[in-house]
């Protein structure tokens, strides 16, 4: 916009309400600025360096109903630039080197700074995983959980490395400035300190203590918040994120529309979109998507997580008192811990894992998913496959996209939220080959199979086998299904003049190459190994250069996960049900599908059975103090509800009727 220097009128204007300057020449004025505005808008100013001043001309309405209008008042600002219609006031000593964007209120702050050349939090190598600093990250605005994931675990690929540092400090490198910005509608109040730190739009900063070098990228459609008692340095923060209640953030990258409070503790961190974290304390963890916990005495530590809950009391180990803390472990997608579990790492649990007790012996069950991990005398027990039947894992599935607060129409990070894929699947083909391995090894009569430091009883391995099976039949005949949904087969043959077989093989062909062989969770994206590979390859030859360039390439993943996720099926149905595809028949896709409808129907009953548990005698105890056994009863139905009226009751009956009637529905289409 336009400047004019201030006239000598408005030079003696000044003067009288207060404001002083040694040199009136760099305070210069917006070209529409009116000379009325100053008796309106300031009051004891000290102006130092080259300040440009907006229009103010606007009030604002504050909780409770008070105006305060426009304006700049006891403040001092060196070399600021302030937009129209904000309100600066109460400015214990400062303000320097800052562009302030339009309608924006700044009042009682200690001081707002840059004192030099700064990345705004761009470039900060995170500590993650091992906090030695072997597995570094260099956070940025664009960071998403797949390219963490990658700059994490791939170390072993050095040119993929220096390629990735390289693009990361090359973005760093350009948020370089000596001037910060503090953007349109924004809200800083009752703060200490500000240094080098970047506030995007509709940003509400009030009562942080300190922020130092960082970036917070609010935006209209998802603002941040920054509440009473924070301080974090050498941090970004993502859009639509909450930050209260005295939480510290040191070295930290935090996702889109996280949440932390209640004093939570995080250092040398990674949490990316839908974290929830309160109470606790986490150290070089690597927080995926909807990692959450809840409870002041939980510790994470040097662990990989998400779609994970962690009970109160759970916490790690990644020091064993010799080469320091060197050591690290991951939950996969959908683990959780229970109330005071312990794992001492390096350890790896399976997807959808429930960890119970303390585990010391170093167990790796990421072949056997779905799994219990319980601790009895010192020893881990595992129960493959049982959590297919849980009804908190069904449960938590269900949840997560519900509680996908991101506004932004930028999601950074790729989510994919399905409890059965490509990625749990093959898990399942491995643990269903490896409990037969055992069970072939050890003998059928077995009491006690040992699967690495971990134990199994035969009871656990038969139904593990069964569980893993179930869980087979289920997602490759859902695939099927899904595939051939909406074809009138007869009418098509006729119009082809060809058979119905021959309209199904040709429609059951992949239409991509993409997705046959080995599957990867990079931490929320479920993508083919093949596919990641090829990113890799493209990364390290210079033909993508820039993190946008890999994030819209995982973005194409992601949009083509059911393309991709045909071809997988294709192959396993297959090698799980010994059929030629190119030669398949009415007969067999008709077995696959009335398998496929057991399969269903049988897991749906085993969750109704599930669930009933919360509804048994037991589960009654504490209600219906002082009174007798039916007011026991009554007194629990008025809290939880009855059974047959709970709303995921309720879904699992409607979910057995709906998939009847779809099978059914197929059935009829291929008669």
């Amino acid at each position: 916009m336009p400047y004019r220097n201030l006239t000598p009128k408005e030079i003696d204007a000044m003067e009288s309400v207060g404001c002083s300057c040694k040199c009136w020449e760099n305070v210069l004025l917006n070209a529409e600025f009116q000379t009325w505005e100053i008796e309106r808008a300031f009051r004891n100013v000290i102006f130092s360096g080259t300040c440009r001043l907006g229009t103010f001309r606007k009030s604002f309405e504050l909780p409770g109903g008070l105006i305060k209008p426009s304006g700049i008042r006891n403040a001092t600002l060196h070399n600021v630039t302030v937009g129209n219609d904000c309100c600066i006031e109460n400015i214990a000593n400062y303000i320097a080197n800052y562009e302030i964007g339009h309608d924006t209120l700044i009042e009682n702050v200690d001081i707002i700074v840059v004192d030099r050349i700064t990345r705004f939090g761009n470039g900060i190598e995170v500590s993650v995983l091992d906090e030695t600093g072997g597995r570094k990250v260099i956070i940025t605005n664009r960071l998403s959980a797949q390219l963490a994931y990658m700059m994490t675990l791939y170390r072993h690929l050095q040119n993929l490395q220096d390629r990735l540092r390289k693009i990361s400090l090359d973005y760093a490198n350009a948020q370089s400035s000596d001037t910060g910005r503090i953007g349109n509608f924004v809200s800083i109040q009752n703060t200490g300190s500000i240094t080098a730190v970047k506030v995007g739009d509709h940003c509400v900063i009030k009562g942080a203590g300190k922020l130092k070098n960082g970036s917070i990228n609010s935006n209209e459609a998802a603002p941040v918040r920054i509440g009473y008692g924070v301080v974090a340095e050498d941090f970004i923060i993502a859009s639509g994120t909450t930050v209260d209640d005295n939480t510290t953030v040191y070295r930290c990258f935090i996702g889109q529309s996280c949440t932390l409070g209640n004093g939570y503790s995080a250092n040398n961190s990674l949490f990316f979109s839908n974290c929830l974290g309160k109470n606790g304390e986490a150290c070089s963890i690597f927080a995926g998507p909807f990692t959450v916990t809840h409870h002041k005495s939980t510790l994470l530590i040097a662990g990989m997580f998400s779609f994970m809950n962690a009970g109160a009391g759970s916490s790690q180990s990644n020091h064993m008192y010799k080469l320091g803390p060197i050591h690290q472990g991951i939950l996969e997608r959908g683990a959780k811990t229970a109330s005071d579990s312990y794992i001492l790492w390096p350890s790896r649990v399976g997807a959808f894992s429930l960890v119970m007790g303390r585990h010391v012996t170093h167990s790796d069950t990421s072949g056997l998913p779905f799994s219990y991990l319980i601790e009895k005398n010192n020893t881990t027990f595992l129960v493959p496959g049982v959590n297919l039947k849980s009804v908190g894992t069904v449960r938590d599935a269900q949840k997560w996209p519900h509680r996908d607060e991101r506004k932004d129409p930028d999601r950074i990070d790729q989510v994919n939220y399905n409890l059965l894929s490509p990625y749990t699947i093959q898990k399942m083909f491995k643990g269903r080959k490896t409990l037969k391995n055992l069970q072939s090894a050890s003998g059928m009569l077995t009491d006690v199979y040992s699967f690495h430091s971990a134990k199994i009883q035969n009871s656990a391995l038969v139904k593990g086998i069964e569980y893993y099976e179930t869980g087979i039949r289920k997602f490759l005949g859902n695939s099927l299904i899904t595939r051939l949904q909406g074809m009138n087969f007869s009418k098509l043959a006729r119009e082809k003049g060809t058979t119905a077989e021959e309209i199904i093989r040709k429609r059951l062909v992949p239409d991509y190459e993409t997705g046959s062989g080995e599957w990867v969770d990079l931490s929320g994206l479920i993508a083919p190994k093949s596919a990641v590979e090829a990113l890799i390859v493209d990364i390290e030859a210079g033909k993508i250069t820039s993190i946008d360039a890999i994030n819209a390439v995982f973005q194409d993943m992601h949009r083509h996960y059911y393309d991709y996720e045909w071809t997988w099926a294709y192959d396993k149905i297959r090698e799980f049900f010994e059929i030629d595809m190119e030669s398949i028949t009415l007969d067999q896709v008709r077995s696959i599908v009335n398998q496929w409808k057991d399969a269903v129907i049988g897991l749906d009953r085993m969750l109704y059975e599930d669930a009933r548990k919360e509804f048994s005698l037991a589960s009654m105890t504490g209600f219906g103090a002082d009174g007798s056994q039916e007011e026991k009863q009554m007194d629990f139905e008025q809290v939880r509800g009855a059974f047959e009226s709970n709303p995921f009751v309720t879904a699992v009956v409607d979910h057995i009727a709906k998939k009847s009637a779809l099978g059914d529905e197929l059935l009829s289409r291929l008669k």
